[in-house]
């Protein structure tokens, strides 16, 4: 079993930055895949980014590709989420996950983007 927390979520103007965490206990953090997804008011949720277990691979939404930069602490058995250039349609609660199909999903942590 694995227990994911997101943090780092709030209001922030448009073209602000935030920084999401997302901190995990139970199993060997270091061997899965982690991601960021999120689910704005009103629509399905998204994938945002995922990185490897060991750093080497990313990959992004188009939507965030640019602005967003997906890393993780094995040591920490923490991951982030830097985000930059917000815009108003970032507006959503984020959630990180892991898991071999994705399985594992914090409680979340809400994203408000001003215009």
């Amino acid at each position: 079993q694995v227990q994911l927390v997101e943090s780092g979520g709030g209001l922030v103007q448009a073209g602000g930055s935030l920084r999401l965490s997302c901190v995990a206990s139970g199993r060997t953090f270091s061997t899965y895949a982690m991601g960021w997804f999120r689910q704005a008011p009103g629509k399905d949720r998204e994938f945002v980014a995922r990185i490897s277990w060991n750093e080497i691979s990313t990959y992004y939404a188009d939507s965030v590709k640019g602005r967003f930069t997906i890393s993780r602490d094995n040591a920490k058995n923490t991951v982030y989420l830097q985000m930059n250039s917000l815009k108003p349609e970032d507006t959503a609660v984020y959630y990180c996950s892991t898991g071999v199909h994705w399985e594992y999903w914090g409680q979340g942590t809400r994203v408000t983007v001003s215009s």
